[in-house]
């Protein structure tokens, strides 16, 4: 394609994707193909030869979009969104414009010099403390990593990264036996091994034992471990749980552990004044991450990672080899320093066109609203013969079970409706396993959804049910 094309084409694509938005609740959410059936429709070899634009978007529109989950549809109620609110896609596809790197100030002053008010927008956007500085990460599990590094480092007094672990003491981290399996992976890539995430049991409330999480620590001390830091679960991926901020902080702080709070879904909900008791105590934290990409409407990737002391988060990710180093220039932030990636997308962007382009009123609004909708759902559910809510809503989030009684596994029966509802393709739900069971999670969050889509979640939950029951 030439230069001189790229306005024809652009506006082509552009025009393709507002018709995809506005007809998008006519498609079947999850994608209704069969493993294989895309992979044979593309050529098999490269072509010698550059093809037309035509040709290309042509096959783009008959072969992609129908292989495709619609993650934007209003009626994805399966895992926590990955919203793309379209302010975010307009500024998403000035940043791919402009194809800056924004590895250090140097290489693109705005991108840095934005970031940091946006992390600052955000930072008043959701109650948290002036202390609190902070760096786009591009997801979660990259934040999480950062946080499980620098626990690490401190803990160590900062000797892993040049001797290695061989040889030091085993260090250990203490987190709720809800959270995340990011944790676990963070474990694996610091090198900490799983055997040294140490899970603690939750109490009735799902949140986190602090009675046994003190017992763990005193536990490993006494064995010649050395306790690092504790994850905070605020809002986890099954069915919400969340620990109690305040108190894992006091005892974090009698350790001298370095605490981290994973509120990658949750987090955003905090714009919301109302809802700041989910996370009480939080401005007691080392750091947080909350990721926008998810519930708040920047599109993938733009997790906001906050930190108290950005000083021992450089300490153990700063690299600075002559090539990056920039002189005459004092005071500077060079956010590669803050993260794994040397490499950076231009993320502030979608933030300040996102924030702007809906105002936090209007952000909250929606939340509100999702909220509401997903207690309203989960109150008609209830009310129905042979249905359970197992958990109720914490935010947008509850599980419920189909359970006849004259059906022996309900276990089964479980999967059978989440599988057939899915492949009905109204609506689109996921499984998870909560105390032994298997369960079905509902969570609503898209950016663009109705209250009208609940209504139709109902009606196809309920229709489908009747469907798989086996008749005796």
């Amino acid at each position: 394609m030439k230069k001189s094309e790229f306005e024809k084409w652009s506006a082509r694509a552009a025009q393709w994707s507002a018709q995809y938005m506005d007809t998008l609740d006519e498609r079947p959410v999850r994608a209704q193909t069969q493993p294989g059936d895309i992979a044979k429709l593309i050529d098999s070899v490269p072509p010698e030869s550059g093809e037309s634009m035509e040709t290309i978007l042509k096959d783009f529109e008959n072969i992609i979009p129908d292989g495709m989950t619609h993650w934007q549809h209003p009626r994805f109620f399966a895992y926590f969104q990955s919203n793309a609110a379209p302010a975010s896609m307009i500024a998403e596809q000035l940043a791919t414009t402009l194809a800056a790197q924004c590895m250090l100030w140097q290489t693109s002053p705005a991108a840095t010099e934005l970031e940091t008010c946006m992390i600052d927008w955000l930072r008043q956007s959701v109650g948290l403390s002036k202390e609190f500085k902070g760096v786009l990460q591009d997801t979660a599990s990259s934040a999480t990593l950062s946080a499980i590094l620098t626990m690490r480092e401190r803990a160590l007094n900062w000797r892993g990264n040049v001797e290695g672990l061989s040889g030091q003491p085993r260090v250990r981290i203490y987190a709720s036996s809800r959270t995340h399996s990011s944790i676990d992976k963070a474990m694996w890539i610091a090198g900490l091994g799983q055997d040294n995430l140490v899970k603690i049991p939750t109490d009735e409330h799902f949140a986190l034992d602090e009675h046994a999480l003190e017992k763990a620590i005193a536990d490993d001390r006494a064995a010649g471990y050395l306790p690092a830091g504790i994850v905070i679960c605020v809002g986890g991926t099954s069915m919400g749980a969340t620990d109690r901020v305040a108190n894992v902080c006091k005892i974090a702080k009698q350790e001298n552990l370095y605490t981290h709070v994973d509120a990658a879904w949750a987090g955003s909900a905090m714009i919301c004044e109302e809802l700041r008791t989910l996370w009480d105590g939080v401005d007691e934290a080392d750091s947080l991450v909350l990721n926008p990409h998810k519930w708040l409407g920047a599109s993938m990737e733009c997790s906001a990672h906050f930190i108290k002391d950005p000083t021992v988060l450089v300490k153990t990710l700063a690299i600075q080899p002559e090539y990056l180093k920039t002189h005459g220039q004092d005071g500077l932030v060079n956010y590669s320093e803050w993260g794994i990636q040397l490499g950076r997308r231009f993320r502030a962007l979608k933030l300040w066109f996102l924030i702007r382009a809906y105002g936090l009123d209007g952000l909250r609004t929606r939340i509100r609203h999702h909220i509401q909708w997903s207690e309203k759902l989960c109150k008609r559910l209830r009310s129905e013969p042979d249905f359970e809510i197992v958990t109720d809503p914490i935010l947008s989030l509850f599980t419920f079970r189909y359970v006849p009684q004259h059906i022996a596994d309900h276990d089964e029966l479980n999967l059978q409706l989440v599988n057939a509802i899915n492949d009905d393709g109204r609506i689109y739900l996921t499984q998870s396993e909560h105390d032994g069971k298997r369960v079905i999670r509902f969570v609503s969050g898209q950016f663009d959804m109705e209250e009208k889509d609940v209504d139709i979640a109902f009606e196809a939950i309920t229709d489908i049910a009747k469907l798989v029951l086996p008749t005796t």
